[in-house]
């Protein structure tokens, strides 16, 4: 049998036109193989390329994934770093004073002073003039500190009624006894009347605005040494 009549039994002959005239059977069979064999390369080209594009399209969407996740953790670290409470700071009225302290009466000056006494001292009230040795816990109203003698761990010496402190603290202190322990509601004219800036963890205090002292007097320096 001829080369042309095997090759029309395996591919069926083709009606393929070129400028009007008809390819032979052979031709035919031989063009057809070939453009079926460059459809394939084509394809197989094209699936390649597709291939490495969604390969490297998934490792871009895994490594955004992995970033978007690891963020989402970091950030929720985050907020819960940011929603921690400050840290707690010695005081000298704790939360069951704060409750006993609702019962106590307030007492106001012809200052304007306010105050409670916490606990009532035994010792002599300090003469003016005299140093005293006292701890404090400054606030604004709203409780947060912005001056502390036990953050700096040490007592604060003064003369009192000598116009080293606000006059708000002098007049507070003037009537306390050695021992006692007292909260004073400083008005606003007997307290800082140019303010004081803020500082980390330490808010501001508007000029000539209300501020809360805890004050105990802890001793009278040379007075108590006399009564020895």
């Amino acid at each position: 049998m001829a080369a042309s009549s095997l090759s029309s039994l395996l591919l069926p002959p083709l009606r393929l036109g070129c400028n009007g005239k008809a390819f032979s059977t052979h031709h035919q069979g031989i063009t057809g193989i070939k453009a079926q064999w460059s459809k394939l390369e084509t394809k197989a080209s094209r699936d390649s390329e597709t291939s490495k594009t969604l390969n490297l399209v998934n490792r871009r969407m895994a490594v955004g994934l992995i970033c978007g996740v690891s963020g989402l953790f970091t950030g929720s670290m985050g907020v819960r770093g940011a929603g921690l409470p400050p840290e707690e700071k010695p005081r000298l009225c704790d939360v069951s004073c704060e409750k006993k302290l609702e019962n106590v009466p307030m007492v106001t000056t012809e200052s304007g002073l306010q105050y409670k006494d916490i606990k009532v001292g035994e010792g002599p009230n300090p003469p003016v003039g005299f140093q005293v040795a006292a701890n404090y816990v400054a606030m604004v109203p709203n409780g947060q500190i912005f001056d502390s003698s036990l953050e700096k761990g040490q007592l604060y010496i003064f003369r009192v009624g000598s116009g080293q402190v606000i006059k708000g603290l002098d007049e507070g202190i003037l009537t306390m006894k050695a021992g006692g322990k007292r909260r004073l509601y400083i008005p606003g004219p007997l307290a800082f009347p140019k303010g004081l800036t803020s500082a980390p963890g330490r808010p501001r205090v508007a000029p000539s605005s209300p501020v809360v002292f805890d004050v105990s007097l802890e001793y009278i320096p040379g007075l108590e040494a006399d009564e020895e």
